[in-house]
């Protein structure tokens, strides 16, 4: 191969490199599909709250804005986590990013517990998802949301798993982008959520 002919495919070698889409395109249409959904209930949650400002802002107030706060802080946590890990991934050091995955779930696992005690103290003041539109939305969104944050931390386990074993970055690099991917917008709902149900008014 000539001189030229290296020079040639370099800067095409860099190109596919910078193209590089994490994780599988299934995934993404998944997840792009996901975000329109929330998309649409954030939408519909803005409209019911310019009906009905007065009534949104008084429920708003009976939120413990402290709980989103932390679970904010939790999540985010928890997605440096899992950049480390899939920096660690690729550098082959498999032990070191199962860890870094274990403790991502366990953010998430922190997550589900402040949640859990949260809709126990809504629930014990009388406040559910008949008391009003905001407790419906209040209910609905963060429902769906942790439903995802459960499923986030079953495959971020199953992530760990896989890496303690050992990874083939050929075979399994795409499954743990992927996953990776999608814990990532697990974490950029609820950085919409928070704000939208706790502190806009």
């Amino acid at each position: 191969m000539s001189g030229a002919e290296i020079t040639a495919d370099a800067p095409m070698s860099r190109t596919r490199a910078e193209r590089h889409m994490p994780g599988e395109e299934g995934v993404w249409v998944f997840i792009m599909g996901d975000m329109t959904v929330f998309a649409l209930f954030f939408l519909v949650f803005a409209w019911y709250s310019g009906q009905a400002p007065e009534l949104f802002a008084a429920s708003q107030a009976t939120l413990n804005a402290g709980y989103g706060l932390f679970n904010t802080c939790l999540l985010l946590t928890s997605s440096w986590f899992v950049v480390l890990a899939m920096n660690a991934v690729r550098h082959r050091l498999d032990r070191q990013a199962a860890v870094l995955f274990v403790l991502a779930a366990c953010c998430g696992l922190g997550f589900s517990v402040i949640k859990v005690l949260e809709y126990g103290e809504k629930i014990g003041a009388g406040l559910v998802p008949v008391t009003n539109d905001f407790y419906m939305f209040y209910y609905i969104l963060t429902g769906l949301h942790f439903v995802h944050v459960v499923i986030g931390m079953i495959v971020v386990l199953f992530m760990a798993l896989r890496a303690w074993r050992g990874v083939n970055l050929r075979t399994h690099l795409s499954f743990l982008e992927g996953g990776a991917s999608y814990w990532h917008m697990v974490d950029l709902l609820w950085i919409v959520l928070f704000p939208l149900i706790y502190l806009m008014k």
